[in-house]
């Protein structure tokens, strides 16, 4: 368990403050994450990677010259926000366009996405690669769903020492399309993670078994086995990754490829030696000749018990990349030439922090009775915040029955910043639309994740819909939570029956258009919602998840409610509350 922490809230933060204190020889904070401490020549393609804190040296470790250039870091387990992804790109461009790098999870996938979008409209070329390289998590057949874990160092490590090369963005993309294509992962676990503040492991394993096939967020693995000798774990291990390989490799036989054992949190070094002198025989006995292995702890999960190991599949370009050297706070190959200062770095730190927030809390003009609405909204994420507030144990139980169990704790954190904000915005005049854009920026700031990115556009699109010049009415208000309805599936690419929150907020959307319609007052249209939502929350416990993290563990689910459905369905019953209060 994490036993030195102050607030878990401020855990993300201090730990990142306390990285770069005693990494300034390779890298400095700017808003969102880290950057290199040197030059980056001028037109060289900017890698930069991201995803949660929680996974050390990924991915503030790996930023130095030859890996990344700039890390985002989230909050525990949650991808980056937008807002903190564009900080760190924008303080890491040369010039040369920038290439977005994140392990495959649906959060990640959101928030690189819209700040690679946001980066587009700066005039910044960007792309985006997400690695998926965990065979347990989907079939060959659906790899593209793969979630990333150990294999993000070597495809990271391809993209960036093709970078260092020259190469331009569209060349440095196929590197990493080519090395994530020939990069399989599998893991084991012999106990959980427990988070920062949390006084159980987010899942348990039966003494003398272990869980077969692990993501690196704390969720379960897809099965249990008997606990294995050391020998039994690497067979395993080599096994089951020599039965699959890319579809250009027909007999592992005279092939080389890039090996990673990794330790997961809690394995000691010694253990690993242990397990990888029976890897290096399997792997030779197979006729895999090994190219530069590396044992330890390179890709996390707090302080999980667990190993995984990595074969990245080498041609000649692969293998030049991967034994080109590196300089990084946790990650050292070869040698390099003295390293130059960036001599801009107090600008680009001042730019970075340019595009996190406003320079001064100004807020749009806005009528007298928009500013009346936002009492109630204001009222309204107070309501909110309180009602998560007091269910986060519980969404995160439901979470860890197939996910990673940090539902409640990302809901805790975007609830509370979004008020937070949005009482910012309410004392200095801010009108409704404004009350909830605000707000919507700082839930999807704070809390990261999948969540961070859906409740940042329900709020956004309710701001939009309301405005800061009308008073809004019933059917405004419905209009809102339509698009909202409509965002979300755009943007997340879920739909009814998938077991997400959209099996609550389609029929809650649906409802309250309907009940406005007919010409009922808001808090009566909201009440039927509301009772509506209930209802299908409830429903999710009979569905099998299709997306998100949950998918892999699909049968674990079965009986339990979608935490996202169930937390919207006690939000829209609480902000009936504050609508009755204001009525």
């Amino acid at each position: 368990m994490t036993r030195l922490f102050n607030d878990p809230a401020a855990f993300a933060d201090e730990a990142l403050e306390g990285f770069t204190a005693a990494h300034r020889r390779w890298v400095r904070p700017v808003t969102g994450g880290v950057v290199r401490a040197t030059a980056t020549p001028a037109g060289q393609v900017a890698v930069v990677i991201g995803g949660g804190s929680g996974h050390y040296p990924a991915f503030s470790g790996l930023v130095g010259r030859g890996l990344a250039h700039g890390a985002a870091v989230g909050n525990v387990f949650a991808s980056p926000s937008a807002r903190q992804i564009h900080s760190v790109a924008t303080a890491a461009h040369a010039g040369g366009g920038v290439l977005l790098m994140y392990g495959n999870y649906a959060g990640d996938v959101l928030h690189f996405g819209q700040a690679a979008e946001r980066l587009a409209a700066d005039g910044v070329e960007t792309r985006t690669f997400a690695v998926a390289d965990d065979i347990s998590s989907a079939a060959p057949e659906e790899s593209a769903k793969r979630r990333g874990i150990a294999g993000d160092l070597p495809v990271f490590k391809a993209a960036a020492a093709a970078a260092e090369q020259g190469l331009p963005l569209e060349e440095v993309l196929r590197v990493a399309e080519r090395a994530g294509a020939r990069t399989r992962s599998f893991g084991i676990a012999f106990s959980g993670c427990t988070l920062p503040g949390a006084d159980h492991p987010l899942f348990t394993v039966p003494e003398a078994r272990m869980a077969v096939g692990l993501g690196i967020h704390g969720e379960p693995g897809i099965g249990e086995e008997a606990l294995p000798t050391a020998d039994e774990a690497a067979r395993l291990l080599v096994e089951t990754l020599l039965k699959e390989l890319p579809e250009d490799v027909a007999d592992p036989t005279g092939q080389r490829a890039a090996v990673i054992l990794n330790g997961l949190g809690s394995v000691k070094y010694e253990e690993l030696f242990v397990v990888y002198r029976r890897v290096a025989a399997l792997l030779g006995d197979a006729g895999v000749e090994i190219v530069d292995p590396e044992v330890g702890e390179l890709v996390t999960s707090f302080d999980m018990a667990g190993i995984s190991l990595t074969l990245t599949w080498l041609d000649d370009r692969l293998e030049e990349l991967w034994r080109a050297p590196a300089d990084t706070p946790a990650y050292r190959k070869g040698a390099l030439d003295a390293a130059e200062p960036d001599p801009d770095r107090a600008s680009a730190t001042a730019a970075a922090q340019d595009t996190a927030v406003p320079a001064a809390p100004v807020v749009p003009a806005a009528s007298d009775a928009s500013r009346r609405a936002a009492d109630t909204v204001l009222a309204a994420l107070d309501a909110v915040a309180r009602v998560v507030d007091a269910h986060a144990d519980e969404l995160g139980r439901i979470d860890a029955v197939a996910g990673d169990g940090d539902h409640g704790i990302g809901m805790r954190r975007g609830s509370t910043a979004a008020h937070r904000a949005a009482a910012d915005a309410h004392g200095l005049g801010a009108g409704a639309g404004t009350v909830l854009t605000r707000a919507a920026d700082a839930w999807a700031d704070k809390a990261g994740g999948t969540s961070g990115a859906l409740w940042g556009t329900i709020l956004r699109s309710l701001g939009t819909a309301l405005g800061d010049r009308d008073a809004p009415d019933a059917a405004r208000v419905a209009d809102g939570v339509t698009e909202a309805s409509a965002a979300v599936r755009r943007l997340g690419g879920a739909e009814v029956g998938d077991k997400t929150m959209v099996d609550v907020l389609v029929p809650f959307a649906d409802a309250l258009a309907a009940a406005t319609a007919e010409d009922l007052p808001l808090t009566d249209a909201w009440d039927r919602a509301a009772t509506t939502a209930t209802a299908a929350a409830a429903g999710t416990a009979d569905l099998l998840p299709r997306r998100g993290r949950a998918r892999p563990h699909a049968e674990k689910s079965l009986g339990t409610p979608d935490a996202g459905a169930h937390s919207l369905a006690l939000i829209t019953r609480a902000v009936h509350g504050a609508l009755l209060d204001h009525h």
